[in-house]
C-alpha cells in the first residue's frame, strides 16, 4: 500500500497545506485524477471545504473530484487515481464512511494499488480503530473501526505540553490510558509538521518527528528522516 500520513495540514501563521505541499506533489506524482473525502467538516462546509482543497491541488496539477457531490461516491472513488482524506471532526468522518458505504470501498482500492492521503481526522481514519484521536464525539459513530491500512495507531497534533494551572490529564497520560486497555496496539504520537510516508512494510518519517508508544517500554523520541517498518519491530 502507498500512504501518506500528515499530522496537520497547516503551521500557524502558513497558508494551508503550504508545508506537507511538496510532499504531497512527490507522492501523487503521475496520478492526475483525486477523489476528496471532505466528511470531516460539518456539513454546511462540505463545499467551501472541497473548494480550498481543489485550489491548493489545482496548483499541483491536479483535479479534485469531492465525494459529497457524486450521486454514488464508491464509484466516483473507483474512477479516481488517488484518495485524499482530509482533516477536521474524526467523529464526523467516520460516521460519513459508514453511512455512505465507504469504509469498505476505500479500504478494497487501497489496499488494490490505489494511493491514500489523509491528513489529521484522515491519518486516524486510516489506522485500525479512531480511539486515540484528539476530537470531541460530537455525533456518535457506528463503529470506532476504522480502514485498518496500518497496524498502529496515530495521535496527530502530538504535543507532551501542558497548561499551567489546568487539571486534566496530559497526551502522554491518556495515550498510556489507552496502551493500558489495548496492550498490543503501538500508538504514534506524530508532532506538527510531520508526516509518514508509507510504502508497503517500509515508511520514512519525515518533519518534526514523532514519539513511539508501545506497552512496557518507555516512550521513545524518533527524529524526522528516519526509516521505519510499518510493524514498528526494532524502532
Amino acid at each position: 500500500m502507498q500512504l501518506l500520513l500528515i499530522s496537520n495540514s497547516t503551521m500557524p501563521g502558513e497558508p494551508f497545506f503550504t508545508w506537507p505541499r511538496a510532499h504531497a506533489q512527490a507522492f501523487l506524482e503521475g496520478r492526475q485524477r483525486i477523489a476528496f473525502v471532505p466528511f470531516a467538516a460539518v456539513e454546511a462546509q462540505y463545499d467551501a471545504y472541497a473548494d480550498k482543497v481543489a485550489e491548493v491541488f489545482a496548483a499541483l496539477g491536479k483535479e479534485i473530484v469531492s465525494l459529497h457531490r457524486e450521486a454514488d461516491p464508491a464509484k466516483a472513488l473507483a474512477g479516481a487515481d488517488a484518495v485524499a482524506v482530509g482533516g477536521g471532526n474524526t467523529f464526523l468522518l467516520i460516521r460519513a464512511l459508514y453511512r455512505r458505504n465507504l469504509i469498505r470501498a476505500i479500504g478494497e482500492q487501497v489496499r488494490g494499488g490505489m494511493p491514500y492521503m489523509g491528513w489529521s481526522a484522515g491519518g486516524n481514519v486510516a489506522c485500525p480503530t479512531i480511539m486515540t484521536t484528539n476530537d470531541m464525539p460530537i455525533v456518535e459513530a457506528p463503529s470506532m473501526r476504522a480502514l485498518h491500512l496500518v497496524p498502529f495507531q496515530i495521535n496527530p497534533h502530538y504535543t507532551e505540553a501542558t497548561i499551567p494551572g489546568h487539571g486534566g490529564e496530559s497526551r502522554d497520560q491518556r495515550i498510556a490510558e489507552f496502551l493500558a486497555v489495548n496492550p498490543n496496539m503501538p500508538v504514534v504520537g506524530l508532532r506538527e509538521g510531520s508526516l509518514l510516508r508509507v510504502n508497503g512494510a517500509s515508511m520514512r518519517l519525515e518533519g518534526n518527528g514523532m514519539k513511539l508508544f508501545r506497552n512496557g517500554h518507555e516512550p521513545k523520541e524518533i527524529a524526522g528522516g528516519t526509516e521505519l517498518r510499518t510493524s514498528l519491530t526494532g524502532a
